[in-house]
């Protein structure tokens, strides 16, 4: 009999009762099947197949509609899907500004989803520099790595930027035009980096008018635990959010800087 095989009684054989007879059962080794790992590439396409005029914008009439954008910097972070969970209640789009490190810490399914539910990505930097104090090659592969890394996580190719702490000069806006991104500041800071206290980030940001761009960070709890608020009070106000795109009615200008409607 093989290794691996069992033997097994057909009948009972006690003593004086008969006879013992035996089948051979080969035993085969069970074989686990692993899912096979995402590939980043092959997501980017159906990505791409879903949504080939990424960003797609509604047709929202920004002239006549009270518009707001509401945008969110230094993400992706540890409260960023609880964050998505809340737009998506309310069906409310965003702009994500993305640094490059924090993407390849935790992007790798946070921004699939970003795209899958509309919001619209932006370019932040690779690792949060000042931009105005590097060289200009030092300027194009902090903005180039994160335009390539986010790319080959989502099959987007970002159309807007935000220069870390709204530093900005001309070579930065020439380095901006190389890359295709227009430059994106705000007009409402909700300081929520300098008080993390939920009701004093939802004042601020409900202060905004139509219009506006408002600075806000994903990365710290105290912001996303107001947006709740935020969404409840500009919606009861008649306000529309809208991604930065939208809020233009198409890409913003490379190189060029905005700071509101």
């Amino acid at each position: 009999m093989r290794v691996g095989a069992v033997l097994i009684a057909t009948g009972l054989a006690l003593t004086g009762c008969g006879t013992v007879t035996t089948t051979t059962v080969e035993m085969r080794p069970r074989v686990v099947r692993t899912p096979d790992p995402i590939d980043p590439l092959a997501l980017a396409k159906k990505l791409i197949a879903i949504q080939p005029d990424w960003p797609t914008t509604r047709k929202i009439d920004c002239k006549r509609a009270k518009c707001i954008a509401l945008t969110f910097d230094d993400g992706p972070g540890k409260y960023t899907d609880k964050l998505l969970d809340m737009l998506s209640k309310h069906r409310v789009r965003a702009t994500f500004f993305l640094v490059g490190e924090m993407v390849e810490e935790n992007g790798r399914h946070t921004l699939p989803r970003m795209v899958a539910d509309g919001h619209e990505l932006g370019n932040h930097s690779w690792s949060h520099a000042q931009l105005t104090a590097l060289s200009t090659d030092g300027v194009r592969s902090e903005l180039k790595r994160t335009q390539d890394l986010v790319e080959r996580l989502t099959g987007v190719r970002m159309r807007v930027m935000r220069p870390p702490y709204g530093s900005t000069d001309g070579r930065v806006a020439a380095e901006t035009r190389h890359e295709k991104l227009a430059q994106i500041l705000w007009n409402v800071d909700t300081l929520d980096w300098r008080d993390r206290v939920r009701s004093i980030v939802a004042k601020r940001a409900c202060d905004a008018k139509p219009g506006s761009i408002v600075l806000m960070h994903d990365i710290h709890s105290s912001t996303v635990d107001a947006v709740p608020h935020i969404l409840d009070t500009l919606l009861d106000k008649g306000y529309t959010f809208v991604t930065i795109s939208e809020l233009y009615g198409s890409t913003p200008a490379p190189g060029r800087k905005y700071t509101e409607r």
